[in-house]
This record gives structure tokens, C-alpha cells and sequence, in this order.
């Protein structure tokens, strides 16, 4: 069923703190907050825009440390301080002429449940709620912040294509680089 679902994708949503971070907000002496990122992640998200499968990501926070990661991921679909996400999705759907069966979305807390109520495939991280994973269809091996995005990527094009053709032909250098 998860495959089936997977199939359709054409648009994945991340969230970001508890999912593409593990969740922890770290500040400097002067009050900078510092984010730490899983390169995995960074390549699953590329491998998924390489092989035509949109990303967006909606959260809550702003910060540069997220913008900086955006941009050198390539994000163009991009919501930082959102506290609307369903408005946000709405946008989504319009903007790319998508229907919410052809769009996952990975969250973790009841934020996100909103959204995940929504689309085709809802993914939960590991250590999501309770609450957000008893309302998912698929729950992650990987808990926020270490590989679940390169997870969700691999799920969704393994579904979609032949995953172990796709990374032959990317190691015999036919696919592009990606940058992490």
C-alpha cells in the first residue's frame, strides 16, 4: 500500500525542526541559533529534484542557518515562519496544478497533523508524537535529523523507478552530481 501511495508522488513536504534537525534549538553567547544538518539529507532531497519530484519545505521557525541550507539545497519552494501550513499547502497544490493525493509530508508533532490529513503519503519520523504517528502511513526508521529526508527519498524513488538502476548509472557518473 505504501508503494502504491508512493508511486503518485510529486511533491514532498518537509518540516524542518524534529525532522531534517533532531529537534534541538542551540544558541551562541550572543543569542545566534546554530542548526545542525545531515548531509543524507541534503542528497536526498537532491536525488529526489534530480528525478523530477518537487521538495518543499513549511516550518515554523526562521532563521539564516535555514536559508543558508535552502538555498544550497536548491529549495524553491520555501515557507520559514509559517504558522499556517494548511495555507501554505493550499499555495502548493495551486502553484504546481498538483491534487494532495500526488504529495507526501514528513512531520513530527501535531502541528503537522493538519497537513498529513491531507495528502497522499503522510510520513512520520521515528521519534515523532505518538499521536502524529498513530495518523501516518509510514513511520521512519531514522528519527529527525539523521537521514530521514534521503529515507523518504529513497522510498518514494524506489517506487517510482528501479533505485538500484538509478545509483548505477549516478556511480557510472550518467545521472549528474549532487551536492550535499
Amino acid at each position: 500500500m505504501i508503494k502504491k501511495k508512493a508511486q503518485r508522488i510529486k511533491l514532498v513536504i518537509f518540516d524542518v525542526d524534529g525532522v531534517l534537525t533532531d529537534g534541538l534549538l542551540n544558541y551562541g553567547p550572543e543569542g545566534e541559533l546554530f542548526k545542525q544538518f545531515n548531509v543524507k539529507d541534503g542528497v536526498g532531497i537532491k536525488l529526489l529534484q534530480q528525478q523530477g519530484v518537487h521538495v518543499a519545505v513549511i516550518t515554523a521557525k526562521d532563521s539564516k542557518p535555514l536559508y543558508q541550507r535552502m538555498k544550497d539545497l536548491s529549495v524553491q519552494y520555501f515557507y520559514p515562519g509559517c504558522n499556517n501550513k494548511k495555507e501554505a499547502f493550499a499555495d502548493l497544490l495551486e502553484l504546481l496544478s498538483l491534487e494532495a493525493e500526488e504529495v507526501a509530508y514528513v512531520g513530527d508533532d501535531v502541528i503537522d497533523l493538519p497537513v498529513m490529513a491531507r495528502v497522499g503519503l503522510s510520513i512520520a519520523v521515528k521519534d515523532a508524537h505518538v499521536f502524529v504517528k498513530k495518523n501516518a502511513d509510514y513511520i521512519s526508521v531514522a528519527k529527525g535529523g539523521q537521514g530521514v529526508a534521503r529515507e523518504v527519498a529513497d522510498l518514494i524513488l524506489d517506487a517510482q523507478f528501479d533505485l538500484d538502476k538509478l545509483y548505477s548509472l549516478m556511480a557510472a557518473g550518467q545521472k549528474g552530481d549532487i551536492v550535499q
